[in-house]
């Protein structure tokens, strides 16, 4: 029989704050920013390269029915410093963390404001393997950067109440 380890690895979603959800009925805008060249880590600002376009599509997928000329904006902006974190402490991807302030505006309704700093990590979910077996996530793996990015997308889409 096998005895079970359990290792952290899937995305958790840990929001930042308390604020509330904004009624978002329509939205104009999908803009991401992350300052790449402000890594100093040359593998991590290679592995989040294509960050900004990933998450704005994936926020995009995911309100596609509510996409219009006019409304709600959503503005995110990563936090450096986080990207390069397991890079920097040469650990593997399991210690990486995405963190941006998000930030909810419309200038057409007051009312459809949030600002919130929403966090991602793929710590604190469990994974049931048996003894012995391993489980490594590489800077080369696409899987574990995917679920960061989807993770993060459903943070900011789930809160568009």
């Amino acid at each position: 029989m096998f005895r079970m380890k359990t290792l952290a690895a899937t995305a958790v979603l840990a929001v930042l704050s308390t604020s509330a959800f904004a009624a978002v009925d329509r939205i104009a805008k999908i803009d991401v920013t992350a300052d790449l060249t402000a890594i100093g880590n040359e593998k991590a600002a290679t592995f989040w390269a294509n960050l900004e376009t990933d998450l704005e599509n994936a926020i995009a997928a995911r309100v596609t029915d509510r996409v219009a000329d006019t409304g709600a904006e959503i503005l995110v902006d990563i936090r450096e410093v986080e990207l390069a974190s397991a890079f920097d402490r040469e650990l593997n991807l399991g210690d990486a963390v995405l963190v941006g302030q998000v930030n909810i505006k419309d200038d057409t309704d007051n009312s459809n404001f949030d600002a919130y700093e929403l966090s991602v990590s793929l710590e604190n979910a469990q994974i049931v393997l048996p003894e012995g077996t391993f489980l490594i996530l590489s800077t080369d793996t696409t899987g574990a950067y995917n679920r960061l990015v989807d993770t993060f997308a459903e943070g900011v889409v789930s809160r568009l109440k």
